[in-house]
């Protein structure tokens, strides 16, 4: 096909070869249709390299009419930090490979070949049909696309997690309803920040019982955003129930966490999803959590964080070991954004949100520390949150459970 004469059909192809390019369609829209052909026919060859999850593709580098790209089998990622015998260590250390696989996969040409070296292998020729323009938006596009066909570390995720209380006790029926339920409750969330100019790229995977959420995006932002995401959804699943007296709309417990965990996309059929998953630390804190929650309990779990920011001249400034009260306190400074959205038709004047503690008099609480122990006789500490919405004319939505009423902890 004359590129000249690229049809409608084809650009529908491009798009369904290369879902970032939709996601990305404002920056893409820079791009001419030679530009977005030669990244259709990358994404294809990275697909076949793909081969229906069989390898992972770890890096690229750029070529004057090519890319070189790393694949190695799904499962040589965890041979390469393994012992080959009780005595020998590692052929590469596990950092090596965590960087490998963290942030930006393109590569020089020299570190290229340092990396396959190490590893003891090839990389792979890819011949593109015209040279890469080297733009920030094809670049963008091209690490979306290795990291779709590869395994993502992120050191630092943050994430909530909402579980429908006494969901295995519900009909298949009523399972269905109030998933279905809490979809929307999540959806309708999602649609009323983005009325408040609040961008959330929010991304969801099944826990059975309910959704883990995370933001795609990264830094304080992102990580605050998703924090008043969980608030919303809340809001308008407490709504809900308020409005039916059926079992169609699921009682909620939330926890919200920041961790480390590790990103990747299944297959589905021959082409892996357009929606990612995600396993690791935070995940796996979180599902410990949500067992110890309460009916209406939202928890928070005791993470550590570094908080990126930029300065008035643009300087990126870091905040290493920010704790979860710390977080939190920036997160109620956050909230005048979200003043004026509207909830069942009543126009939010005020949000308050806080972790809970002992009153010491005079208007003074402390913030409790919840130790909370699984099944395993691991330990970990956790906050009792509160959310307090206020509203025009209405009563104001109340949600967690309040200090006073959570059970008193087992002396020591």
């Amino acid at each position: 096909m004359d590129l000249d004469d690229l049809s409608q059909s084809g650009i529908r192809r491009i798009a369904d070869y290369s879902p970032y390019l939709d996601q990305l369609a404002g920056l893409a829209q820079q791009m001419g249709l030679r530009q977005r052909s030669n990244l259709t026919h990358l994404e294809t060859a990275l697909r076949n390299h793909w081969s229906l999850g069989q390898n992972s593709i770890l890096s690229w580098s750029q070529l004057d009419r090519s890319i070189l790209i790393l694949v190695v089998p799904h499962y040589a990622i965890a041979e390469y930090t393994a012992s080959t015998s009780g005595e020998l260590p590692p052929r590469v250390s596990p950092r090596f490979i965590t960087e490998l696989i963290s942030g930006d996969r393109q590569l020089s040409i020299s570190q290229m070949q340092k990396v396959a070296r190490l590893l003891e292998i090839e990389p792979v020729n890819i011949p593109l049909r015209e040279p890469l323009t080297g733009s920030a938006v094809e670049t963008q596009i091209i690490e979306k696309m290795i990291r779709k066909y590869g395994i993502n570390y992120v050191p630092s995720r943050a994430v909530t997690l909402f579980d429908i209380v006494g969901f295995s006790l519900l009909t298949p029926f009523e399972q269905m309803t109030q998933l279905n339920s809490l979809s929307y409750s999540l959806n309708s969330a999602h649609a009323k920040m983005l009325e408040q100019d609040v961008n959330i790229d929010f991304a969801r995977s099944s826990s059975g019982d309910g959704f883990y959420i995370w933001n795609r995006d990264d830094g304080l932002e992102a990580s605050v955003n998703l924090y008043h995401f969980m608030h919303i959804v809340l809001a308008d699943n407490a709504i809900a129930r308020s409005k039916t007296t059926t079992k169609a709309v699921p009682r909620l417990r939330a926890c919200f966490h920041v961790g480390s965990c590790y990103e990747f996309h299944q297959a589905e059929g021959l082409n892996p999803t357009t929606h990612d998953f995600i396993v690791g630390d935070v995940t796996i804190e979180l599902a410990r959590m949500i067992d110890a929650a309460l009916p209406g309990q939202i928890l928070v779990g005791d993470f550590m964080t570094d908080i990126e920011s930029h300065t008035d001249t643009g300087t990126l400034r870091v905040e290493p070991n920010i704790d979860a009260v710390t977080f939190l306190e920036r997160a109620q400074g956050n909230l005048s954004q979200l003043s004026g959205m509207v909830l069942s038709g009543e126009k939010v004047t005020a949000i308050k949100c806080y972790l809970t503690g002992e009153h010491l008099g005079e208007g003074q609480f402390n913030i409790r520390r919840l130790t909370i122990k699984d099944k395993h006789g691991l330990s970990r500490v956790a906050f009792n949150a509160k959310v307090n919405i206020y509203r025009e004319l209405a009563q104001p939505i109340l949600l967690g459970i309040q200090d006073r009423k959570l059970p008193v902890p087992d002396p020591a």
